[in-house]
């Protein structure tokens, strides 16, 4: 992977972020009393899916990886990217790890495990979508 792809990756990955960061004030302050913990989760876990999608898809025009396994690169460095910034706010925040480690399950609707299995293969998804590959 080129620096100059590398780079242009971890912008778009601080968008992801910032989405990500808004819909969880959604999903705390607006779903959670409305519709209750189980479907705030779900509903949240997809919206965040498909706006990750959604960001790889319009972003892969300014972002043209050279190959398919750049696009795969691009999808797992999201992936390690998120979960080094979730782990580290957690333990920023003093969390434990098997508070943290409960994120990863899908208890009670949450869908956390299947937004970073989307993150990892937004870019080679949305490619397929664009009729790149």
């Amino acid at each position: 992977m080129t620096v100059s792809l590398a780079l242009k990756a971890l912008v778009i990955w601080v968008v992801i972020l910032m989405l990500a960061m808004a819909n969880g004030f959604l999903r705390e302050f607006v779903l959670m009393p409305r519709l209750g913990t189980p479907a705030a989760l779900v509903f949240s876990g997809l919206l965040l899916s498909a706006l990750i999608l959604g960001i790889a898809y319009l972003s892969l025009p300014w972002l043209k990886p050279g190959s398919p396994i750049q696009y795969w690169l691009v999808g797992f460095g999201w992936l390690a990217l998120t979960l080094v910034f979730e782990f580290s706010f957690g333990l920023w925040q003093g969390k434990s790890w098997p508070v943290m480690l409960e994120a990863y399950s899908f208890k009670g609707g949450n869908l956390w495990p299947v937004v970073l299995a989307v993150t990892a293969v937004a870019p080679y998804l949305a490619a397929k979508l664009r009729g790149w590959l």
